[in-house]
């Protein structure tokens, strides 16, 4: 109703404006519109210096003041439009950035302006209002059809307004915007090129650009929302009998906690040049492993299924089935103490799965279930370490183990962040209703104070990265110094970050809070 209101007053007011300057301009020989024409952007200053003195000047100062008015409503609505677009991965990330200081998309803002500043230095400002009238006509055009393919594709949602006259309403409006765009022709044929030009490079970018990332970022979105309410679905990835064991007892213990769904999966890979059916052959040798591990759920009274996928890369199979099973905890395993290609193997994987967005617990060693009595938990400043205390509850109450919490701190002893940590993790646990020993250990490395810690564990719950590729490859990762050090078998924890892009990164300050504790 508001709107139907502003406009039988707005209306109204541009028509009698019109009428009273075509009425009582002093056109001398020429039409009244000629003449106005003939000024342009000055028409309506003309026309004021007809009723009084000083009337033109008055309605230019009025008319710089409206200006001002629109093109800050322009940019406030662009760079919010760029805004949006960055949060959802049409645009790079960058313009969804939030000045810290005045909560303002700055970078949208000023990607804006250059735009406008472009437009207005670029083009005749005929052409530039021309373009624009342009592109709201469109605009219209396209809300109008995309209204009617609505209502007849949901006509189940809850609209709150009755459209008037539907479908006549909206056709009559399409038909008359095409109309007066087609028009436009005749009055500035190089505004109808900026236009294509514009619409062509927002095609171009959606299609080479922003399509997959929009895709990749929806299910981001769908994948967080299930991890912050704690909602795991779990994919196992099961390969050797060595590591079998221990992954499923892994996988049992935090679905039972938390009310989740297991799919055991293992990947055969086709070598390259061989049809993907060619792979399935090897599946009988793998089938008592999957249906050990669906056995020993089925005793825990954990729902779970199992899958073999054939794909031309281990790494690309695992995404997928991830992807197809909406899966959002990944549990993979690794040898404690690799060969070189082993580790060649295991960065490549776990490079494709950093761009996934689940959780990843990756277990290197393996243990039985009767064994494991202790558990040691590092605590670090890091939101995988975090991860690593939400999920020790589960691993307790499964082994029924006991749960050792250790901060290792250098030789000035205990920091105020440090008992801040300490604290922290200790009302986590007892909201979950485990308790836990705590003890601050003076060591002059986090590696080497991690090493003491798990000689008297049986398992060392770790958060953090596995290594990129090159730490990985090099050996050279507190990561990996700590898991062929320890003692035990250790699982990593690590949370899902979103990667920021090389030329952020640029602009940004490090991170160093990283593992830089323990």
């Amino acid at each position: 109703m508001a709107t139907f209101l502003a406009l039988l007053i707005v209306v109204p007011i541009y028509i009698l404006v019109a009428i009273t300057a075509l009425g009582t301009v002093q056109s001398g020989g020429m039409t009244p519109w000629d003449f106005l024409a003939s000024h342009k952007e000055t028409a309506l200053v003309q026309v004021a210096q007809g009723f009084f003195v000083g009337g033109g000047v008055m309605l230019l100062i009025g008319g710089v003041i409206s200006t001002m008015s629109a093109l800050n409503a322009t940019v406030y609505s662009s760079s919010r439009v760029a805004f949006a677009m960055g949060r959802d991965r049409n645009f790079p990330s960058l313009f969804s950035a939030i000045s810290k200081t005045k909560y303002t998309p700055h970078w949208s803002i000023l990607f804006s302006i250059a735009i406008v500043i472009l437009m207005a230095v670029s083009l005749p400002i005929e052409d530039v209002a021309s373009a624009a009238d342009i592109m709201f006509l469109l605009l219209f055009l396209q809300v109008n059809v995309a209204m009617i393919r609505l209502r007849k594709t949901r006509p189940d949602l809850d609209r709150g307004f009755v459209a008037p006259f539907y479908p006549w309403l909206s056709i009559i409006g399409i038909l008359m915007l095409l109309f007066l765009a087609i028009y436009m022709f005749n009055y500035s044929f190089i505004a109808w090129v900026v236009t294509a030009v514009w619409v062509g490079l927002g095609l171009l970018t959606y299609r080479f650009y922003a399509k997959n990332r929009e895709i990749a970022h929806a299910r981001k979105i769908n994948a967080l929302s299930g991890l912050e309410q704690k909602k795991f679905r779990i994919l196992t990835c099961l390969s050797s009998p060595k590591s079998a064991s221990a992954l499923t007892h892994v996988a049992v213990a935090i679905a039972k906690r938390h009310e989740s769904e297991i799919t055991f999966l293992h990947v055969i890979e086709a070598h390259e040049g061989q049809k993907l059916p060619a792979g399935a052959k090897d599946a009988g040798r793998v089938i008592p492993l999957l249906e050990s591990a669906v056995a020993c759920a089925d005793s825990e009274k954990v729902q779970s299924d199992s899958l073999i996928q054939v794909a031309h890369r281990v790494s690309q199979g695992i995404v997928e089935v991830a992807e197809e099973e909406r899966c959002n905890l990944l549990i993979i395993g690794r040898q404690k103490e690799p060969t070189y290609f082993d580790r060649i193997f295991s960065s490549l994987i776990d490079t494709v799965l950093r761009q996934s967005t689940s959780e990843v617990a990756i277990l290197h060693g393996s243990f039985e279930k009767d064994s494991v009595k202790r558990i040691v938990v590092p605590l670090g400043a890091n939101i995988h370490t975090r991860l690593a205390i939400e999920m020790a509850p589960a691993f307790v109450t499964y082994f029924g183990a006991n749960l050792h919490v250790v901060h290792v701190v250098d030789g000035e002893g205990e920091s105020p962040l440090s008992e801040q940590l300490v604290r922290d993790a200790r009302h986590d646990l007892e909201e979950n209703g485990v308790q836990a020993e705590f003890t601050f250990l003076k060591s002059g490395s986090v590696i080497d104070g991690v090493v003491e810690a798990s000689k008297t564990a049986d398992l060392l719950l770790m958060g953090g990265r596995s290594g990129d590729i090159i730490e990985l490859l090099l050996a050279k990762s507190l990561s990996q110094e700590i898991t062929l050090r320890a003692g035990c078998p250790v699982l990593w924890v690590r949370e899902y970050e979103e990667k920021r892009s090389f030329w952020r990164s640029l602009w940004s300050k490090p991170n160093m809070e990283v593992n830089k504790d323990a």
